[in-house]
């Protein structure tokens, strides 16, 4: 069976609404000034290490969870965005009787609801997963093929034995996927629909 790994973050969907508005109400609850600018442009990685660069080390997960509950209210709605050619790219999958598993540093709960509130249907979530945790949940859902647009992904992909497809929709542009050994990188998911016809 086909199986393509989908990233979700700044991939499948624009999050960042969500998270600036989730961001913004931590450091008000805590009176801490977070730099929400500088979050958003190194999205990817697991909550915990982005908290970990604005509280001390014994306040991390208690401030992850207080973050994971903001983000519950803030990413339905406007807060998540579904890309242009998302539909289209899950469809492409489907049609050929292939099954897309989303991968992503974001828990599975928060991951779920974001789906949900775009209304995009997918066969399975695995999250808090980043860097080798990913190339293993590519490895065990026998992924050929992983969508992301991080240089991360991009290695996952590899390790995983997987064909790496970058889309330069996040915060690394389609030079740093290239040099980071992507197969081929797309300006958007669009594009994925006519690329995958031409391999599935």
């Amino acid at each position: 069976m086909l199986t393509v790994g989908f990233d979700l973050d700044m991939t499948l969907v624009d999050s960042r609404p969500g998270i600036r508005a989730s961001m913004n109400a931590l450091a008000e609850e805590t009176g801490v000034p977070i730099d929400v600018d500088l979050v958003i442009s190194r999205i990817g990685p697991k909550l915990e290490w982005e908290i970990a660069q604005w509280f001390p080390a014994d306040q991390v997960d208690h401030m992850s969870e207080r973050y994971r509950a903001h983000y519950w209210d803030h990413c339905v709605g406007d807060g998540t965005i579904l890309f242009a050619g998302t539909r289209a790219a899950v469809k492409a999958v489907h049609d050929r009787g292939g099954k897309v598993v989303v991968i992503t540093a974001k828990s599975d709960l928060a991951a779920e609801r974001c789906l949900t509130s775009v209304g995009l249907h997918v066969d399975a979530i695995v999250g808090h997963v980043h860097g080798d945790e990913k190339r293993d949940a590519l490895i065990e859902h026998t992924a050929g093929i992983y969508v992301g647009d991080a240089v991360t992904d991009i290695k996952s992909a590899l390790d995983a034995s997987a064909i790496a497809v970058g889309v330069s929709t996040g915060p690394d542009d389609a030079r740093r996927l290239l040099a980071a050994g992507a197969d081929i990188v797309l300006e958007s998911l669009e594009a994925f629909p006519a690329w995958l016809s031409t391999i599935a």
